[in-house]
């Protein structure tokens, strides 16, 4: 079973004005693949990212994630099959600043409630340590420098032990 299936996907840009950013774009990810898109600023990558993460569904054609249709599914059906399926680390780390780092990692698994607390914690602070932020729990994600805090997303991604995983 493929992991992303991309069938003839379109996006388009009506401002300021009308602008075809993506054509046909057509692929298949299995899973256990690691895939890189490349291509210079403007080209269009962010834009793919984000309709593979569902969060923009404003385009034609089809996507389905893990045989599963996402195309056409509802905002609150779109947002359940994120937090149970898709992990994300963007260029904007969208981290909690008053939150400690700690929390940071914590909360989308906590919010999943498919482990204890205590297991929640115990996973947040191994990863840290594997990501070399021991020491650095305690501290507001606002706090700690750009590395550590695209370092804190990774580790908040990898908590909630997504299917898919997709990078910006």
């Amino acid at each position: 079973m493929n992991a992303l299936s991309v069938y003839n996907v379109n996006k388009y840009f009506e401002e300021p004005v009308h602008f075809q950013v993506l054509k046909n774009i057509s692929f298949n990810i299995h899973k256990g693949e690691f895939v890189s898109i490349i291509g210079k600023s403007g080209s269009g990558k962010s834009t793919l990212l984000y309709l593979l993460s569902t969060m923009d569904t404003d385009y034609e054609g089809s996507i389905s994630i893990n045989g599963e249709q996402v195309t056409g599914l509802k905002q609150n059906q779109l947002a359940t099959f994120r937090n149970e399926h898709i992990g994300f680390v963007f260029q904007f780390h969208f981290l909690l600043p008053e939150f400690s780092v700690l929390d940071n990692v914590m909360i989308p698994a906590l919010k999943l409630n498919q482990r204890t607390k205590d297991e929640i914690e115990d996973m947040a602070l191994e990863l840290l340590g594997l990501l070399d932020m021991k020491g650095e729990e305690k501290k507001k994600a606002s706090k700690i420098s750009g590395g550590q805090q695209q370092r804190l997303c990774i580790a908040r991604t990898i908590a909630v032990d997504p299917e898919i995983i997709l990078m910006d």
